[in-house]
């Protein structure tokens, strides 16, 4: 298992961990993928299968594509280190089989997506 790095996540995580309005970021198609990510990390979680870290991966990875399209077309200044972010993330999840997906990995993925939302996205509302 990959040595998973600290999230100083101030934030309450939702539990049990849905996607509320708490994380709009007023993109409708951003707001739509936050939403398929939660139920991702919620789904691996659950069912602890194959399919489901799979599932992550490909929803997160079209996310972050998504995302970084819109940042790049506005010219958005703080792309490059939003970027590295979500190089960061995928690459830890990559490193993952399914045996990885404990509690402690869990934690982690659920703590990261809420602290880089509230954090890290919402500051590019109303810029994209």
């Amino acid at each position: 298992m990959p040595k998973l790095p600290t999230v100083n996540c101030p934030f309450e995580v939702p539990n049990p961990y849905r996607w509320d309005e708490s994380f709009k970021v007023f993109y409708d198609n951003l707001d739509g993928e936050h939403r398929l990510l939660f139920d991702a990390v919620f789904e691996l979680e659950t069912k602890q299968d194959k399919s489901s870290l799979d599932k992550l991966i490909d929803v997160t990875v079209n996310h972050f594509t998504d995302e970084e399209g819109m940042m790049q077309k506005k010219n958005y200044s703080a792309y490059p280190g939003h970027k590295k972010m979500h190089d960061d993330f995928v690459a830890i999840l990559r490193s993952l089989s399914v045996g990885d997906c404990n509690a402690e990995t869990m934690k982690f993925a659920k703590e990261w997506l809420v602290e880089h939302i509230k954090t890290t996205d919402f500051k590019y509302k109303t810029k994209l």
